[in-house]
């Protein structure tokens, strides 16, 4: 029997893994960070015997809520991710499992892999209105990937997309494909219309170094990407420095930043109520933004989420925040959960790269709804 996790995006330390019965495991923290929770290992070891994996000092994890009522995903082929049995017992995850094969790969979620973040940047480099840029380099010196997608015009809207600032929230970058690719469908009508009236600037993967570390939360060196949008720098979060420049030339009329969430089973969106500036304008795009998603799709709800911020207490540091003060623009954190979506279950996938391919297509109908009132 053997386990590892020598590869891209991998992370456990395996702390015995001798009987098939008596697994036992531990996560190893972002690079000069206390976060730990994502998990992603391949178990070699026999076929049609039930094997017991624990990862133990969970209560001390960056979301312990996160591992209530969670079911962590496996695969044979790498390409279908199913849920598996777990319990939680407030200290210790355990996955019971039965594997079909010798070779399981066990996951926090369906990992979206640096070589498939590539191929997205190439395959959507070929369509006739899609440019590829490089910003820079991050710290490890991977590149900082930018798709501009419609042409450039003075009297039209400019939209931002940024997923994965924290790297183990890949159902950020799944999302990120099927909006790439509806958006670039030249016989979708709706794509169409939009690029009449909008550029995209989309950056599917805001933290690859993270990425393929295998972090839950931050870079290379442990910045938090989404608590460095007040003052990022060349040396502790390229990332955010690179991108914020880029922003600045281009101006926002809106921005979307995409993230998951570990303890909430929905998906929704987090808004800039506390900014200084925020204004009834703001609040009528954001409402008719969610209202406009909640029609195009049941996976979309307002009921749950994150406590709105009172007047004048945004958190500058976070990207919505910044965003949306500095441009005075429409900007949402929107949030898919680790787990599943309460209101639409699925036990054999849950939430799953699939529905996050779905939402990431519903989501140009709420851009389109709001794309004329930007401004």
């Amino acid at each position: 029997m053997r386990i590892s996790s020598n590869f891209d995006s991998g992370n456990i330390q395996v702390i015995q893994a001798s009987e098939p019965d008596n697994i036992q495991l531990r996560i190893k923290p972002d690079n000069q960070s206390d976060f730990y929770q994502w998990f992603h290992f391949k178990l070699e070891s026999q076929a049609f015997v039930s094997h017991r994996l624990t990862i133990v000092d969970l209560k001390n994890s960056a979301y312990p809520d996160g591992w209530k009522n969670y079911q962590a995903v496996a695969s044979y082929n790498r390409q279908e991710w199913f849920r598996v049995d777990c319990e939680f017992d407030g200290e210790q995850l355990v996955i019971q499992h039965t594997p079909e094969f010798e070779h399981t790969y066990f996951a926090y979620f369906a990992p979206y892999s640096y070589e498939r973040h590539l191929d997205l940047l190439a395959w959507a480099q070929q369509a006739p209105l899609c440019q590829q840029l490089c910003l820079g380099e991050t710290i490890d010196g991977r590149d900082m990937s930018l798709l501009v997608i419609g042409e450039p015009e003075k009297d039209k809207k400019v939209i931002w997309v940024t997923a994965r600032q924290h790297p183990g929230e890949t159902m950020a970058e799944w999302l990120v494909e099927g909006l790439l690719e509806r958006l670039l469908d030249e016989d979708d009508g709706l794509a169409r219309q939009l690029l009449e009236k909008a550029v995209f600037y989309v950056v599917p993967n805001m933290n690859p170094d993270g990425a393929v570390r295998g972090h839950l939360r931050t870079n290379a060196v442990g910045a938090n990407l989404n608590r460095e949008w007040a003052a990022p720098s060349m040396e502790r979060s390229p990332e955010v420095f690179l991108v914020k420049q880029m922003m600045l030339e281009t101006g926002v009329d809106l921005f979307l930043d995409v993230h998951g969430d570990e303890a909430l089973p929905y998906n929704f969106v987090a808004g800039a109520e506390g900014n200084p500036d925020y204004s009834p304008r703001i609040k009528q795009l954001e409402d008719h933004f969610k209202q406009s998603l909640m029609l195009a799709t049941p996976e979309f709800q307002d009921t749950y989420g994150y406590p709105k911020d009172a007047p004048g207490q945004a958190n500058a540091t976070v990207a919505t925040h910044a965003v949306g003060q500095t441009f005075d623009c429409l900007a949402f954190t929107l949030e898919m959960p680790f787990k599943d979506n309460i209101e639409l279950p699925d036990t054999a996938y849950g939430w799953s790269p699939a529905r996050c391919k779905q939402l990431g297509e519903d989501v140009l109908i709420a851009m389109r709804a709001v794309a004329d009132m930007l401004r």
